[in-house]
């Protein structure tokens, strides 16, 4: 694993240009901003899907290279971020798959962090736009490494999940007897004989087995930091020397961060004070 370096105290925060496009003179009072408060590393790029992809297919990143080639010109590097953390409207309404379920329903868009970990459909639309940012700017030299999305957190019950949770859980536990031995399943008569009775906690459903609510918390973690994984590998195939980063919450435990911190390279944390 790479070490990520930085050759002083790094001073900057999130940069989010795509939403002063229309205003070049903000864009560059933001530069002469940053120089007279010495900041020298900025996040950027992490909820700009929908400037960068602003209809299926038609990708727009001219206006990502002059920001990078900008900063870099004032001696401010840059984190560059993956935009996975809020999609466009366009891909809600024709894919919306790509939504979480909830309460047993699915949400409609809006929002952040209200995608599905396991959709195929999402993980091919991220594939596609990591590997075009990668392809692009893996090599620019304002970019010393790259933020992966933007506060992983929450989670989806849909049909995808459920059946990615009970493979989950065929291979923690092998059988259905020792599934059902593990979480004392006959508390209330659940005791579970196939694998497709078994479904996530819910209000409306199963909510006092605690061996059911535990697994799907370690399953939540599972499939969040797959994910990540998924898009890290998806920009390190074009810039394997890339160097990652997400950025995590204090007091957040629906995610094993000691799992999260052995895949990437510096741990970042949001300060909520």
């Amino acid at each position: 694993m790479p070490e990520f370096r930085f050759p002083v105290i790094a001073h900057g925060g999130d940069y989010n240009p795509d939403q002063w496009l229309d205003r070049p003179d903000v864009l560059e009072q933001d530069v002469a901003l940053m120089r007279e408060a010495h900041c020298n590393l900025m996040s950027v790029g992490i909820f700009a899907w929908s400037a960068l992809e602003p209809r299926e297919g038609e990708y727009s990143f001219a206006w990502l290279r002059g920001v990078l080639d900008r900063l870099h010109a004032a001696g401010v590097s840059v984190l560059l971020a993956t935009p996975s953390g809020a999609r466009p409207a366009w891909m809600s309404r024709k894919y919306p798959e790509v939504l979480r379920v909830e309460n047993g329903h699915r949400n409609f868009h809006g929002g952040r962090e209200n995608h599905c970990y396991t959709s195929p459909v999402y993980r091919a639309f991220v594939t596609r736009m990591n590997t075009r940012l990668a392809g692009e700017f893996g090599a620019h030299p304002a970019v010393v490494g790259w933020h992966i999305s933007n506060e992983y957190c929450g989670e989806c019950h849909c049909e995808l999940c459920q059946n990615a949770f009970r493979t989950w859980l065929q291979k923690r536990y092998g059988s259905l007897d020792a599934l059902n031995k593990a979480w004392n399943a006959t508390f209330w008569s659940h005791n579970y004989t196939e694998w497709s009775q078994i479904e996530s906690p819910a209000p409306h459903g199963e909510n006092a087995v605690q061996g059911l609510a535990l697994d799907w918390k370690r399953f939540v973690s599972y499939q969040s930091i797959d994910f990540y994984k998924w898009e890290r590998d998806c920009v390190r195939e074009l810039a394997p020397k890339a160097e990652f980063t997400v950025n995590m919450m204090y007091r957040f435990n629906d995610i094993n961060y000691f799992d999260f911190a052995k895949e990437i390279d510096v741990a970042s944390w949001d300060n909520y004070p």
